[in-house]
């Protein structure tokens, strides 16, 4: 897989940690561990993006 395939894998996952915070945050039974949960995944996400971008 090259890199830019990566990333765009990445982006991906990115985009649909996205929707599901969103989702998780109109749904009145979501908890706010759970949500604060994605939150951090939807960041590590984000941070692996912006660190193989800088390398590329």
């Amino acid at each position: 897989m090259s890199l830019s395939s990566h990333v765009q894998e990445l982006k991906k996952k990115h985009h649909v940690l996205s929707e599901q915070v969103e989702d998780a945050q109109r749904a009145p039974g979501t908890n706010d561990l759970e949500i604060s949960e994605l939150k951090k995944q939807k960041l590590r996400l984000k941070e692996e993006i912006e660190r193989l971008s800088v390398d590329a």
